[in-house]
């Protein structure tokens, strides 16, 4: 069985609860059977929400359940009580957590901050009881609304890390090592590649400053069309303000700095041109090694014009002032990390507009009455009621659907459906 394993993306299920029905009761004394109708309204179904949380690190928790769903409202009571709406279901996940539709890939929302509270899903609207169905002319309905279904929805759960300064580079080039000289983190440290399996977070602090710092996996040549573990952790950087890039330079595992360094950027730039426009600092590390002086003088000729490098030996270097000086002074000149705006306001809510209504001609004497001005009255007809009946017959008249059935060509004896009822038209 796999243990403490980073998972930063999972596929889950939601659901929003149902709405309650709506109760169909007459108040009955003694002696007096009927004496009006009282049936209440049904509760509201329950809403999902997901929540963020700065004491969760990833979404391991979302790998062993995946389903979730809110709960469904109750169904209304006798003499007029509305039933109780259903539960919320809140779900906690890591700050910087994306939330994505499955089918569409659409961003829903950013979970940024800690105590941040998004609504991703609606619940249903309890439905109306006999009472409110009364009229001048109707004054002992016995039919009742029906409350509303809301289906699931897959959805994507991705987290980005939020940090202030990526660090990367090759596998076993000294990240983990430096986080730990900066900061008070202790990630985990070997001399073997992919040491570091999970982004690791540090606090790094200067003075009364401070920034986060991420050591991001080692990514190799052609990480950001998925090799090695590049593909699953190249996102991390996205949250970051700059890159603090750190090199091999001793060259000691028979790789040329220079061309880690153009490969790495390389894989940054296939995978996004915003992380290769972020500003960069290069930490040439392994400098006590003896191969290392060489290599830094063509490093630094090469690149010396562009970036600001430092060189250190971050296993027994005790003065790093100026690299943090260094890296306080672009962070200084860069703006603060911000939550991705999606494009548009949503919510999964399958309340639908129940005035709208279209006509659709299946044949040459069939025509069917689609839309949500449908959906309304399936929830609130019933076929065996005559009452019920009538007053879908009103709603088909008031709502212009019988205008728009004669403005289609519909014409006295051609079939019309309507959700589950079907019926002679008659002009």
């Amino acid at each position: 069985m796999e243990k403490n394993q980073f998972t930063d993306r999972v596929r889950i299920q939601i659901r929003a609860g149902n709405g309650g029905d709506g109760m169909n009761s007459f108040k009955a004394y003694k002696g007096k059977p009927a004496c009006g109708p009282d049936g209440g309204d049904g509760g509201d179904g329950g809403s999902v929400y997901f929540l963020g949380d700065k004491d969760m690190t990833d979404l391991l928790t979302y790998r062993f359940a995946s389903h979730f769903a809110a709960e469904n409202g109750e169904r209304g009571g006798t003499n007029r009580c509305t039933g109780k709406n259903g539960g919320d279901v809140i779900l906690k996940v890591p700050c910087g957590t994306v939330i994505k539709d499955f089918e569409s890939g659409k961003i829903i929302a950013d979970v940024f901050s800690d105590g941040e509270k998004v609504k991703i899903a609606e619940g249903g609207k309890g439905g109306k009881g006999n009472v409110r169905f009364t009229t001048a002319r109707r004054h002992a309905p016995h039919f009742a609304q029906k409350g509303q279904k809301v289906k699931p929805h897959d959805i994507i759960l991705e987290m980005k890390v939020i940090a202030d300064v990526g660090i990367v580079g090759f596998p076993n080039v000294g990240k983990s090592t430096l986080l730990s000289r900066i900061s008070a983190a202790r990630p985990k440290i070997a001399n073997y590649h992919f040491t570091t399996l999970s982004p690791n977070l540090g606090v790094v602090r200067y003075y009364e400053k401070s920034f986060i710092a991420a050591d991001i996996p080692g990514l190799i040549e052609g990480a950001a069309q998925g090799a090695g573990l590049g593909h699953d952790f190249l996102r991390h950087i996205e949250r970051t303000r700059m890159i603090l890039h750190v090199v091999d330079i001793s060259a000691c595992e028979g790789r040329d700095p220079i061309e880690d360094f153009k490969k790495i950027n390389d894989e940054l730039k296939e995978y996004s041109e915003v992380l290769a426009s972020l500003p960069q600092v290069v930490v040439c590390n392994k400098c006590d090694i003896p191969s290392a002086e060489e290599n830094l003088k063509k490093f630094k000729k090469k690149y010396g014009k562009k970036y600001k490098i430092y060189s250190m030996a971050a296993i027994s270097d005790k003065n790093f002032d100026q690299l943090l000086q260094g890296l306080f002074e672009v962070l200084d000149t860069l703006p603060p990390v911000e939550p991705i705006r999606p494009e548009e306001e949503f919510i999964y809510t399958d309340r639908t507009d129940i005035t709208h209504f279209e006509i659709v001609k299946l044949d040459a004497d069939v025509y069917e009455v689609t839309g949500g001005l449908v959906e309304m009255l399936c929830r609130n007809v019933e076929l065996n009621d005559p009452a019920s009946m009538a007053y879908f017959q009103k709603v088909l008249r008031t709502q212009g659907v019988i205008k728009e059935l004669q403005k289609s060509g519909c014409k006295e004896g051609d079939t019309v459906i309507v959700g589950d009822v079907e019926f002679d038209f008659m002009e």
